[in-house]
């Protein structure tokens, strides 16, 4: 298998690819905001609504040409907290979990969020999830649980945790 790598790309320009990418993940049950059965166009719909520009960084992993792996980096825009980041959407492709793809797109989120200047790291994902693992591997530091927070397709409702780090 190719050296993986985590790099900046533009959403338009990797459309189909994303595309493919967030079906296969909210089909297999992620919690990053939608619900399965997902379909191609609205997750292609997701990929070109995504505002592109200096606040949303988007980092991915490609493997053989597709995206393996994606997370957002939302740099905080007002005044009073240009010191901070949300991570946001962190998805592996089903066939590509369990390669230390999570953890690389982190590291570059990151790194990314030193470079402008960021200290404080902000996210959430559904309790129990394994992704609690990966934050908390990381150094992320749990803030706190909102319960009732994420409906399930069954409709069974999830609480998120939140977690900080500081940088």
């Amino acid at each position: 298998m190719e050296k993986l790598k985590a790099e900046v790309i533009r959403a338009e320009e990797y459309e189909a690819s994303l595309s493919r990418l967030l079906k296969a993940t909210v089909n297999e049950g992620a919690a990053i905001g939608f619900l399965p059965p997902m379909g191609t166009e609205e997750a292609a719909s997701y990929w070109r609504a995504l505002p592109s520009g200096q606040n949303v960084i988007l980092f991915a992993v490609m493997a053989d040409g597709e995206a393996a792996g994606s997370v957002q980096l939302h740099l905080a825009d007002k005044q009073n907290g240009l010191h901070r980041a949300e991570i946001a959407k962190l998805m592996t492709h089903p066939q590509h979990r369990r390669k230390g793809i999570g953890r690389l797109l982190m590291n570059k989120a990151e790194e990314r969020a030193r470079e402008e200047g960021r200290s404080l790291l902000v996210l959430d994902t559904r309790e129990g999830d394994p992704s609690n693992r990966l934050y908390q591997s990381l150094g992320y530091k749990e803030a706190g649980r909102i319960p009732n927070y994420a409906k399930s397709a069954d409709g069974t409702l999830h609480a998120t945790v939140i977690y900080y780090k500081e940088l």
